[in-house]
């Protein structure tokens, strides 16, 4: 049967699995050699190839869930996203880059961008015209990011696309916030999609990872970058990775439905000032994200009014979480403005509307009424914590 004629599920469970032939076990079996007998083949296997059997079996699975020919894995997101930036960028190319994502992103391209010359430019908004105003003619690729990490903003994945090749221009998209089982990229004309796999594709907070799918042409290029640079990880983790990805579609599904329940819970919260979440109808590009998005993703996040003190609120949680990431089983939060954009300055946040007040909010599989209960006991908690 086809992998394209296959269910979500069934792709998950089964594609990219190693059959253990010798011992007939039900899961892939682990190859933890890091050095394989010399037989004459053109590639010999070696982890820093990213061609060991985990590792070769593993993007498989990524690939079929994202309907690219081929994928690649790495250490970590951000060294999927730099080996894939510095396979396409040289000397003297330009950057087009969405002005609201990871903030890991944007800091890595004004820190390391100008030690190799490559120049970059940061849109104004995250509309097509705005793309299409930044484009120079030494530009090589166009970088977007939807949903946007932290305020959940939507960019047309296939007005960029369409854009980016009218101009003989690569195009890639950080798709971790949506996962595979919510959007898939390629289907709209993006070249490159990759995922930081710590999030949704790894699922249970105790995986680091990062993937990259698209044509065998352009991950070839990428693999080129990976080979010199040795960001491969270790076959225990690859295989970790795909024992987890078994259940991603179920997982990211139930936290799905989590998110479109809370959603609209803190909408009507009167110590809510704003919700982001583009499953919402009041969302600008609700829309826009209906039409390109499976489902609306189980990331939001949100603004508490002012005089309610953020990180009290999150400091008087007692079910959800207060941690550094995003898309585990469990439901956790953060002040981006302490955490995920660090690192970008005060002005900076300000300018893509990322404030003081602002939570991200990944919710996980729990109960939604036990998520419920524990946000609105926070709240009383730091109203009287606060006005007493």
């Amino acid at each position: 049967m086809s992998k394209k004629k296959l269910g979500v599920n069934t792709i998950c469970t089964h594609v990219g699995e190693i059959k253990d032939k010798q011992f007939k076990g039900a899961i892939s079996p682990i190859y933890l050699s890091t050095s394989y007998e010399f037989d004459g083949v053109d590639i010999k296997r070696y982890p820093r190839y990213f061609n060991t059997p985990n590792q070769e079996y593993l993007v498989k699975k990524i690939a079929a869930l994202e309907h690219s020919e081929d994928a690649l894995i790495f250490g970590s997101g951000m060294a999927a996203i730099s080996h894939m930036f510095l396979a396409f960028l040289q000397k003297g190319d330009h950057l087009v880059v969405q002005n609201t994502l990871y903030g890991g992103t944007s800091n890595f391209i004004k820190e390391e961008f100008p030690k190799y010359g490559i120049e970059y430019t940061f849109t104004k908004g995250y509309q097509v015209s705005d793309f299409e105003a930044a484009i120079q003619p030494n530009t090589k690729l166009i970088h977007i990011e939807t949903p946007s990490n932290p305020l959940l903003t939507i960019t047309d994945i296939k007005a960029v696309a369409h854009l980016a090749k009218a101009k003989g221009i690569v195009s890639s998209i950080d798709n971790t916030f949506a996962s595979p089982i919510n959007q898939n990229p390629i289907d709209f004309g993006i070249d490159l999609v990759m995922h930081s796999a710590t999030k949704y594709l790894g699922g249970h907070s105790d995986i680091l990872a990062g993937a990259v799918a698209g044509s065998k042409e352009h991950i070839e290029r990428i693999w080129n970058v990976g080979k010199n640079l040795g960001g491969s990880l270790s076959d225990f983790t690859v295989w970790m990775l795909e024992r987890s990805m078994k259940t991603l579609a179920l997982r990211v599904k139930a936290q799905t439905n989590n998110a479109k329940k809370m959603a609209k819970f803190l909408d009507r919260h009167t110590a809510i000032a704003k919700v982001n979440y583009p499953g919402l109808k009041n969302h600008p590009q609700y829309k826009l994200a209906k039409s390109q998005m499976h489902d609306f993703g189980a990331m939001l996040s949100f603004e508490l009014v002012e005089g309610i003190d953020a990180m009290a609120f999150q400091m008087q949680l007692k079910l959800i979480k207060s941690s550094m990431s995003l898309a585990g089983v469990e439901s956790t939060m953060l002040l981006p403005s302490e955490t995920s954009h660090a690192l970008l300055t005060q002005d900076e946040r300000d300018a893509v509307g990322i404030s003081n007040q602002l939570i991200r909010f990944s919710i996980g599989i729990e109960t939604f009424r036990d998520l419920k209960h524990d946000i609105e006991q926070a709240l009383i908690a730091t109203k009287t914590k606060t006005f007493a």
